[in-house]
């Protein structure tokens, strides 16, 4: 089982950065890519930003220009740096992963257990 495990989260006012970590471990073959998603109460969860293999990275249109998502291969690990944080930027935010244990498996996604972040105004 590949497990990941997310920390950096905790509250913080409108206007400031936190900096979100994520570090796969377990038997993995390959990562194809990593990415966060967030959840509000009541809410979908939806996708915040992802960054494969090649180094592609594709965001939500909400947080475009506020959050910067990257990765270190060597550690397994991804990061979302997150600036001028907003109200509505308050959700428990979930790691993601599109990766295989062995060469002949197709990618299956992979959660971590979530990190509360708020924002206060």
């Amino acid at each position: 089982q590949v497990q990941l495990v997310e920390s950096g989260g905790g509250l913080v006012q409108a206007g400031g950065s936190l900096r979100l970590s994520c570090a796969a471990s377990g038997i993995i073959f390959s990562i194809n890519a990593m990415g966060w998603y967030r959840q509000a109460p009541g809410n979908q969860r939806e996708l915040v930003a992802i960054i494969t293999t090649g180094g592609s990275t594709n965001y939500a249109d909400s947080v475009k220009g506020r959050f910067t998502i990257s990765r270190d291969d060597a550690k397994n690990t991804v990061f979302l740096q997150m600036d001028s944080l907003k109200p509505e930027d308050t959700a428990v935010y979930y790691c993601y992963a599109d990766a295989k244990q062995r060469n002949w498996q197709r990618g299956r996604d992979y959660w971590g257990q979530g990190t509360q972040v708020t924002v206060s105004s």
